[in-house]
């Protein structure tokens, strides 16, 4: 069987693929900016510099769940301050919880009125029936400060324990985003 070498491409042949390359390139680039402007900028950010897409309904998706959200975080949320006292009963623990929706921030710093308290700050989602939490800090400690964003809907916060054989008062303030607060 004889052996062939593939004929090379003459230089004429590679300027005509370089030329074609070259040309859809440019091709795909118009069309992706096209879809940009036209379906992607509408439909996700409700930006919509040529009125293509509310013509073709693709902003009124944007819209609807900005407006839902807002409208439901504006009638449900509070964002105050509080201080709150919450005592612990000797050889007892006690929760105190916030609900909280997914995203909602609570900034907290709480101090005890003696000695350290064992904790666990967590979450519990909102319709769970199987008992899970989720722990965001665990130790013992008669003060702590920090924030949080809840990871979940839900109820989130405190469980405090006193080994001691005397009450023990925390004080809890809070700044943020909650519906609900108290022991539970």
């Amino acid at each position: 069987m004889p052996h062939t070498n593939p004929k090379k491409p003459n230089n004429h042949e590679l300027t005509l693929t370089s030329q074609k390359l070259l040309k859809c390139t440019l091709f795909s680039l118009a069309f992706a900016g096209i879809a940009l402007i036209t379906i992607i900028l509408p439909a996700e950010y409700n930006i919509d510099p040529t009125g293509l897409g509310k013509k073709l309904g693709l902003t009124v998706f944007n819209n609807e769940k900005t407006t839902a959200t807002s409208e439901r975080l504006t009638n449900t949320t509070k964002k105050t301050t509080e201080t709150i006292a919450v005592i612990v009963p000797p050889g007892r623990g006690v929760e105190y919880k916030f609900t909280m929706e997914q995203y909602q921030k609570l900034t907290y710093e709480w101090q005890t009125d003696s000695a350290s308290l064992y904790f666990d700050l967590h979450g519990e989602p909102k319709g769970d029936t199987t008992g899970y939490f989720e722990s965001y800090a665990i130790a013992t400690l008669n003060e702590m400060k920090g924030s949080f964003t809840a990871p979940f809907s839900g109820s989130h916060g405190w469980y405090w324990k006193n080994n001691l054989d005397t009450q023990v008062t925390v004080q809890l303030t809070v700044i943020g985003e909650y519906t609900d607060h108290g022991l539970k």
